[in-house]
């Protein structure tokens, strides 16, 4: 049966972001720890764990597949390069589900080949998180990309906001990640709150 996912997907840098957005009221998050000891990766995750837990959060762990085995995280997020050197055997084994990010028709080739438990595609719009080496991919695409996965849960990532989330959405888009738009918010807390207003809407 295919993974539900909630419509807002908020990825965040640390466990501080994580402890700060999750008691406000978010469903879904991913934890994308960067430079970072893997002793410190794992202490974080055991931390994201519980609060995500305590408050009936999905969290989802950023590449480190070994981590999530050792500490018990049921939900991992793969890039390609990380597809090709993660444990796929070891993570069914664990029971412990993953989506994978896709750019073109041969990572999604890749992706689908894995069986995965959703799609991500991006960056749907331009983004400033980082040099990214894709163009963005626009709404065409993501319609493909829901015509091309049929049932499997389609998460939407790059450049997102608010007021694009409609039309993501009714491309085909399931999840819509986010990262820069409230991070860099003058008040992330009130711009969490927007998202999860939207959200709640969709699900109306």
């Amino acid at each position: 049966m295919p993974v539900k996912l909630a419509p807002f997907y908020p990825i965040v840098p640390d466990i501080g972001w994580l402890e700060r957005i999750v008691p406000l009221g978010v469903k879904l998050v991913q934890l994308r720890i960067k430079d970072a000891t893997r002793a410190d990766i794992v202490v974080q995750t055991r931390r994201a764990l519980d609060v995500t837990r305590a408050h009936g959060c999905q969290l989802i762990l950023n590449d480190h597949w070994d981590v999530a085995i050792e500490t018990g995280a049921d939900f991992i997020h793969l890039g390609q390069d990380d597809l090709q050197t993660a444990d796929l055997a070891a993570l069914r084994k664990s029971g412990i589900r993953f989506g994978v990010s896709t750019h073109d028709e041969t990572e999604l080739a890749t992706a689908l080949s894995v069986n995965p438990d959703y799609i991500a595609l991006g960056p749907i719009y331009e983004t400033k998180l980082k040099v990214m080496p894709w163009a963005p991919q626009g709404l065409e695409r993501l319609k493909l990309w829901r015509g091309k996965i049929r049932t499997l849960p389609l998460v939407a990532i790059g450049g997102l906001t608010p007021e694009r989330a409609g039309g993501v959405a009714d491309a085909g888009a399931d999840s819509l990640a986010v990262i820069t738009d409230f991070v860099t918010a003058a008040d992330p807390n009130a711009r969490i709150g927007e998202w999860l207003d939207w959200a709640a809407g969709k699900r109306l």
